[in-house]
């Protein structure tokens, strides 16, 4: 366990950001397609979660499609000085809880104009290739968003759901700043991922970080949350604040109510008697 958690991590040399974020996928409709039950709750989280310190949020164009980005601008366009909103293209959308990677270039190309429109900037602060597609050369994919960067169309790059190998193949081609895989106390497939990301500075962002809500049902997280008076949603997420300093925390939300218990993590301090018994979970 790190002995000082930091609060912060400096995702760019021109980004600090506090490590919980806002993660934008779940202010959509079922199966993240369409637009939610409730627009308005939608705007009040977004606008709240400011009010709350998050300055990084965590969007793609297939979040809907496009109905995330869209609610982005419209709650909080013209944008905090501070915020930087990362979104993301690669995967395409024939219905609810339907995905297809598509890493061409001509995919790419129009979705990162769409993102752009959306958003309304003429350039992404972090553009994050939401899959390497099987069915695309990488290189091609990678030239893409070289050229992109280039352009100044997009200013920092990231991955998601990568391995050692395909990081260290991209920074061929570009600077990597972040790395978004599925990992949580009960999931570790991609532990070396995390090292390898914390040993070269790059942040490593977790998604499904309570395991699709999977951890409420572990003894060990329900008995550490009662010594902690807190949730074990909570306890989850602040393992990984505890578990490495370059873990950004995006976990998303549709209800206010949510938010705040999702925010109120980073007062969870656990011991190392706890990070000891958290960490025997995966093994």
């Amino acid at each position: 366990m790190k002995e000082n958690i930091g609060k912060t991590f400096a995702i760019t040399k021109d980004h600090t950001v506090n490590r919980i974020g806002f993660g934008a996928m779940r202010i959509t409709g079922k199966g993240i397609w369409g637009p939610p039950a409730n627009p308005d709750e939608a705007i009040r989280v977004l606008k709240t979660a400011i009010e709350l310190g998050v300055n990084f949020i965590d969007t793609a164009n297939s979040y809907g499609p496009n109905v995330s980005e869209e609610l982005i601008a419209k709650a909080l366009y013209p944008y905090p000085s501070d915020l930087l909103i990362g979104t993301k293209g690669g995967l395409t959308r024939k219905g609810p809880d339907q995905w297809e990677p598509n890493g061409s270039p001509a995919h790419l190309a129009e979705a990162l104009d769409g993102s752009l429109k959306r958003l309304k900037v003429e350039q992404i602060d972090l553009y994050q290739l939401h899959r390497i597609d099987p069915k695309v050369p990488a290189e091609e994919t990678f030239t893409f968003l070289k050229a992109a960067q280039k352009e100044g169309k997009i200013k920092h790059i990231g991955l998601s759901e990568v391995s050692v190998a395909n990081i260290k193949k991209a920074r061929d081609f570009f600077e990597v700043v972040s790395v978004q895989n599925m990992y949580s106390v009960d999931n570790r497939k991609w532990e070396p991922v995390l090292e390898y990301t914390a040993e070269t500075d790059i942040a490593f962002i977790p998604w499904y970080p309570l395991n699709a809500g999977k951890v409420g049902t572990l003894e060990t997280l329900q008995n550490i949350a009662g010594k902690h008076r807190a949730t074990v949603h909570q306890i989850a997420l602040s393992w990984l604040l505890h578990r490495s300093n370059n873990i950004l925390l995006i976990p998303g939300t549709s209800s206010v109510d949510h938010l705040e218990e999702n925010m109120k993590t980073q007062n969870v301090k656990l011991t190392e008697e706890d990070m000891i018994e958290l960490n025997k979970i995966a093994q």
